[in-house]
């Protein structure tokens, strides 16, 4: 029930993804209107995989995240979140509020032992063929150096396994590649990752500057929410911009030019959508024990569609087990130092 489309993406997303990838798909929400929906296109008999599960509440975009589970108990989102934390449920999408999503997801489904903060982990791809781990990109603005050593930990990993790179480089980002820059916060991450990186516990190569993070340079970026949603949202305006003025000042410039295009349009198309954040279908919340995934507000069916898919994939590729293992052998390693 979440999102600028609601109900229609996403049921009609879920359908889609039901036949396309074999999903089995429960919709939460109100029931009538998720049947209006289907009959309005043609669909009168629930599609093979799709169940529906009423509630007759839905958090609103204005709701306080802090107070949903408690006021908004038969709402869609939170009872999406018990069925997920219960055992009836792998995974859990929507595109409602980001706050109230991150709060739910932290209360009812957990964090993995040992995480402090849970982040919001994007992956874009980048100019060296391969894709880069954001993280955080908006759950955390203010952070500790404690949540970004745990940020480069978690990415590393979801690298690992989910995007099948064997040694992850992590880059923490900041205004230059000395040491020596950035705020207290910068600073503190960087010793910590220095350290955790001598301890073998992952590949930090040091600061990164974010021209650099779509050229490639590393694997995932460690950053605060504020930096990494600021960063993102900069990277995806800049190809927007990019896109429009290779189509409007390039391409239809004269007859021959767009003539030129015609050749040119598959790779264009092809580049394009590596872009598009449809395509990718959403955001996972690292650092919590199963998978949930924030999609983005304005998603329509084809991204509702490529965000089961993705959740489909994380529950393949679950890193909670080998996370918390991770941390724990890192608390191991800094008590043997102390001692």
């Amino acid at each position: 029930m979440g999102g600028d489309h609601a109900p229609e993406a996403p049921v009609l997303g879920a359908i889609q993804a039901a036949k396309d990838f074999g999903a089995q798909i429960t919709l939460v929400g109100k029931g009538d209107e998720i049947l209006e929906v289907m009959g309005k296109h043609g669909v009168h008999d629930l599609p093979e995989g799709i169940e529906i599960a009423h509630a007759d509440e839905v958090v609103d975009m204005h709701d306080d995240p802090a107070n949903v589970i408690r006021k908004k108990k038969n709402s869609s989102m939170v009872i999406g979140l018990r069925m997920v934390s219960e055992g009836n449920g792998d995974a859990f999408v929507s595109a409602g509020s980001t706050g109230a999503l991150l709060s739910g997801a932290t209360l009812i489904v957990k964090r993995v032992k040992g995480i402090r903060r849970a982040a919001m982990g994007p992956v874009m791809p980048n100019k060296a063929g391969g894709k880069t781990v954001i993280l955080d990109c908006g759950a955390n603005a203010e952070c500790t150096a404690e949540f970004l050593l745990q940020f480069g930990m978690v990415g590393a990993l979801y690298a690992k396994k989910y995007l099948g790179v064997e040694n992850p480089k992590v880059g923490l980002l900041n205004i230059g590649t000395e040491d020596s820059k950035g705020t207290p916060l910068q600073k503190e991450a960087y010793a910590l990752l220095i350290q955790a990186a001598q301890q073998g516990s992952l590949n930090f190569v040091g600061n990164v500057e974010a021209r650099d993070v779509p050229l490639g340079a590393v694997d995932v970026v460690v950053c605060d929410g504020f930096a990494g949603n600021v960063l993102l949202k900069s990277i995806e305006g800049t190809a927007m911009f990019m896109g429009s003025l290779m189509k409007n000042r390039i391409f239809k410039r004269n007859i021959f030019s767009k003539i030129g295009y015609l050749f040119c349009k598959p790779g264009v198309d092809e580049v394009m959508k590596m872009l598009d954040y449809r395509e990718i279908g959403g955001t996972q919340f690292l650092g919590i024990k199963r998978p949930v995934i924030k999609a983005h507000g304005s998603s329509d069916a084809l991204a509702f569609r490529n965000a089961v898919r993705q959740a489909m994939d994380a529950v393949s590729s679950d890193i909670s087990s080998e996370l918390e293992e991770a941390l724990r052998t890192l608390a191991q390693s800094e008590e043997t130092e102390h001692d």
